[in-house]
């Protein structure tokens, strides 16, 4: 089946007890049993429910990946995958990442005894400086939050197979539709669900996708015993996301485009992150690993804070607001939102400055969008 296909029915047959063509929200915590041992295959929720065996069903089918595992977030998901590591393990990661994902690492994972290197992702030497005989995980962001770079995934993992690493990608810019990590070498691919994938800014979720059984068996286990899991009604809400992400990516696509186009030829605008424009830096890259640009755009505005605050404070169509990934456009502002987790001199370093925006483009008409940044910007000048 097509990407479009299994996104309306990979792991969505008409359901055997009713006929029902959509999956039912199977409501309940636990399952009545036959006898001792003997069941229909589910006994309680945290450790299976038919809602989100569906979702995760799914998922796999989306990455072409053999296991799928749903989260109650995209945290929990990369907690998930941390849970493999053990105390004197190594991990090698891109330093422009989510602030969220950084605040996982350095103030709940460090506390187990697994230490982090952070290294410039958009060159494969540094990953290779950077691993020693303690590491045992690269773990990579593309593209990036918030500055949208780019790592070259498949480079990265033919490194983590000579050296026997593990190689994580969080695929929740490039998502499913324009990006496959898996058939680039990597090992995993987390998601939070709650962006593209869900697309419609109601309910919170989280995956990994994984095709070595065993690996998969290492974080179902986790999955089961920390029990950060999503409900049936989030199980379901994803998948009813999930069946337009065909349609919707390319508009998100297409609207981003146009948005980053207008910027970079705006006066107040100093300098505009999209790898779909040709000055993107890894534009070729992005070409060669993705098969579309995703609908994300960061630029800086000339001014700083004062004139970052003016300008969301104007708009009118965007909602200021965290997030991403919605059918709605949204603008953020990372430096005291996203990434308010990075000490400012570490921010600084990596980009993030006080005129940072962040913007997630949504799939209304394109016009609309356009005017709205432009009397923004306007009002911020």
């Amino acid at each position: 089946m097509k990407f479009a296909t299994k996104a309306i029915h990979a792991g969505q047959p008409a359901d055997p007890a009713t006929g029902a063509t959509i999956v039912p929200i199977y409501q309940t915590s636990t399952f009545t049993q036959e006898e001792i041992g003997r069941h229909k295959g589910y006994e309680y929720s945290r450790t299976g429910n038919p809602t989100r065996a569906a979702l995760e069903q799914c998922l796999a089918a989306l990455d072409d990946g053999l296991f799928g595992l749903a989260f109650a977030s995209g945290s929990a998901a990369t907690a998930a995958t941390l849970s493999i590591l053990r105390p004197g393990d190594h991990v090698v990661a891109n330093d422009d990442l989510y602030g969220g994902t950084y605040r996982y690492f350095e103030r709940v994972a460090k506390l187990t005894g697994v230490s982090f290197t952070y290294v410039n992702g958009q060159e494969p030497a540094e990953f290779a400086r950077a691993i020693h005989e303690q590491t045992r995980l690269v773990w990579v962001e593309t593209p990036t939050n918030p500055l949208l770079q780019l790592v070259d995934i498949e480079a990265v993992a033919g490194l983590c197979r000579s050296g026997g690493l593990l190689l994580a990608v969080d695929n929740t810019f490039g998502t499913p539709f324009f990006q496959k990590p898996l058939a680039l070498g990597a090992d995993i691919v987390v998601y939070s669900t709650t962006k593209y994938i869900g697309g419609h800014s109601d309910v919170i979720g989280g995956a990994v996708v994984v095709n070595k059984a065993a690996l998969c068996d290492q974080i179902k286990f986790y999955q089961n015993a920390a029990g950060g899991v999503p409900g049936p009604l989030d199980a379901w809400l994803t998948l009813r996301g999930i069946k337009t992400l065909a349609v919707r990516m390319p508009r998100h696509e297409q609207n981003a485009l146009e948005t980053a186009r207008f910027l970079q030829q705006h006066p107040q605008v100093a300098a505009v992150h999209y790898p779909g424009l040709p000055s993107h830096p890894q534009h070729d890259l992005a070409r060669r690993q993705m098969t579309g640009f995703g609908g994300m755009v960061t630029f800086q505005i000339r001014g700083g804070r004062p004139q970052a605050n003016a300008f969301v404070k104007t708009l009118r169509l965007f909602s200021f607001a965290e997030s991403l990934g919605g059918v709605e456009s949204l603008a953020c502002h990372p430096a005291t939102m996203t990434h308010a987790s990075f000490a400012p001199e570490e921010r600084q370093r990596r980009g993030i400055t006080e005129g940072t925006i962040r913007l997630s483009v949504g799939i209304e008409d394109v016009h609309d969008i356009i005017t709205d940044i432009d009397q923004a910007l306007r009002a911020a000048n």
